[in-house]
């Protein structure tokens, strides 16, 4: 499964090479807005459901949180709200947050649960090159950090940590004065799986060689 935070487009704005790729199934939810935000799925596997959203009228216009039902697991690809450079969406994110985690539990009540994406956050200092010099900005708020924590306290396994405990392994760079190059970065995009699946997680990685976006891809390999 290949999962897309912020494709910003419409399904019909997409050329016909993606739309979908050969092989797969392919399923989008665009933000209202138009050049917003929006989540997709491409699976080579057809999902037994796909849902839109978290069923909250409030967060369900831009996209955010596209669910695909497997017979092992539910998949949930998440673009999180960022609380903007001012921080005047912070309110916003901490009942995004709490909502988005009842989501989840709520499908786990069913089966487990892998949710993977952009989650608009780095958990802990080692999640970026420069802790001291962000605490309280976008991104590294105590807000925003708890609201992971709540994630992992609720019996969700940050996929990355079981396999490495380094420092300098990041997913997001900013643009600006060669950061990328520099390896002046964030861990801000994450799969995390219920505790239900930790015999199944073989591997987490992060690829950063794969160039084309201010993020890099993440992975997970499940096996049953």
């Amino acid at each position: 499964m290949l999962c897309l935070q912020e494709i910003k487009a419409m399904q019909e704005q997409l050329p016909d090479e993606i739309n979908p790729i050969d092989g797969y199934h392919a399923y989008f939810y665009s933000a209202e807005k138009k050049g917003y935000s929006g989540t997709a799925i491409y699976s080579k596997d057809e999902p037994i459901s796909v849902s839109y959203g978290i069923g909250i009228e409030e967060h369900d216009n831009e996209g955010r949180v596209l669910t695909a039902e497997y017979e092992d697991f539910f998949l949930v690809n998440v673009y999180t709200p960022n609380v903007k450079p001012d921080l005047s969406r912070l309110p916003y994110r901490e009942v995004w947050d709490a909502e988005f985690l009842e989501y989840l539990k709520h499908l786990e009540e069913t089966k487990p649960v892998v949710v993977c994406g952009d989650l608009n956050v780095a958990h802990k200092e080692i999640d970026l090159a420069r802790p001291k010099q962000n605490v309280g900005n976008a991104g590294f708020t105590d807000e925003e950090r708890q609201g992971f924590t709540n994630i992992i306290e609720a019996g969700f396994i940050d996929t990355f940590r079981m396999f490495n405990e380094n420092p300098e392994h990041y997913s997001w760079w900013s643009y600006r004065g060669g950061a990328r190059d520099r390896n002046v970065g964030w861990r801000i995009d994450y799969f995390c799986a219920s505790e239900a699946l930790r015999e199944n997680i073989s591997d987490a990685f992060i690829l950063p060689e794969v160039k084309g976006s201010d993020h890099c891809p993440v992975g997970l390999h499940l096996t049953f």
